[in-house]
């Protein structure tokens, strides 16, 4: 009874977080929007972290590489090809996906710390190539000027910061359910089992590296999509919106909401984001200290999420203050005494 009423209740708060995000655009000035609108585009982005860290067991700071792969090629897509959202999208996925593809080889056989040094020079080294190749990305400067997006073919341009942000509400919320549909499969319970257990998942005959490899490039095709988003809430892009600063923001949102939780990881990300833009403004020059010591502090304290920590004291709350003692058993029917 008291499981049921918590399901109730977390449904309840998620259907009010999503009312409060659909009349956001209405209560809210139009900056404000603008800054809801591209907070959820990086939130997609902790999805995919998410994904890897919690779900594959894959720690990573590099899931800002395929995020740059899509937002750089949805902006030439809609200068040279198409306006629609829907085919710019489908471009920006397919090139996170193709991007973590190529890198599938560098990071699918190696664990830990190693793939947090690895995806971290992977990030690095697509911003060094965004921030050179000036042709095509327009070096440090950035892009801006990108023309307004059609949803589909035959609607309208979202002309209006509100417009934008409920296109970009819908993907996100789109996607994020296809995410935890496809974790309820067979495929997310062998990515949970790998996670937990490698060897004995290997010994079952399961193949654990082409597992892996489908959850990278998945996550890569996750982040480029939410590239995509970005481009439509902020309407410039460049080097810098893809640095290091961002990755390690994304996984301190995930180790706050709970690697393991889809939707933890959304919020968390959301929130840190939104907790820098604030800091920026409060305390200029010294936020990146701050998120830095609130990071340490989610890793020493919080070290599996608030979700999971939320999980563990209700278990232990729930539990009883003094173990029984085992029932006392008879002698006539423990072999040794009977004999």
């Amino acid at each position: 009874m008291r499981d049921e009423v918590i399901r109730r209740g977390r449904g309840a708060v998620a259907a009010l977080v999503l009312a409060g995000l659909v009349l956001a655009p209405w209560v809210v000035d139009d900056y404000t929007t603008a800054i809801l609108a591209r907070t959820l585009a990086l939130a997609l982005v902790g999805v995919s972290v998410a994904l890897l860290t919690g779900v594959a067991g894959m720690p990573t700071l590099g899931q800002t590489a395929p995020y740059a792969a899509g937002a750089y090629a949805c902006v030439v897509v809609g200068s040279r090809i198409s306006d629609v959202g829907v085919v710019q999208f489908a471009v920006a996925a397919g090139a996170g996906a193709v991007l973590a593809a190529l890198t599938v080889p560098l990071v699918v056989h190696a664990r830990g710390v190693i793939v947090l040094m690895i995806t971290l020079a992977i990030g690095e080294l697509v911003v060094t190539i965004l921030g050179r190749w000036r042709s095509v990305t327009g070096g440090t400067d950035g892009l801006a000027g990108m023309p307004a997006v059609r949803p589909f073919w035959g609607l309208p341009p979202l002309a209006s910061d509100q417009a934008r942000y409920v296109y970009t509400l819908v993907v996100v919320a789109t996607l994020v359910g296809a995410a935890l549909l496809l974790l309820r499969t067979r495929a997310g319970l062998l990515l949970r089992a790998g996670r937990d257990d490698e060897t004995r998942l290997r010994a079952s005959g399961h193949r654990v590296p082409l597992h892996v490899s489908g959850a990278h490039i998945a996550a890569g095709a996750i982040a480029g999509g939410a590239g995509s988003l970005l481009v439509v809430a902020q309407q410039y892009i460049s080097p810098a919106d893809f640095g290091f600063e961002t990755s390690a923001l994304l996984l301190l949102g995930v180790v706050i909401g709970g690697t393991a939780s889809v939707g933890g990881a959304l919020v968390g990300a959301a929130l840190v984001i939104a907790v820098r833009d604030w800091l920026f403004g409060v305390l200029p020059g010294h936020a990146p200290l701050v998120l830095g010591a609130l990071f340490v502090a989610t890793v020493y304290l919080l070290p599996t999420g608030v979700n999971r920590a939320r999980v563990r004291l209700r278990a232990s709350s729930a539990a009883p203050s003094h173990p029984q003692a085992p029932p006392a058993r008879d002698p006539a029917t423990v072999p040794e005494l009977r004999a």
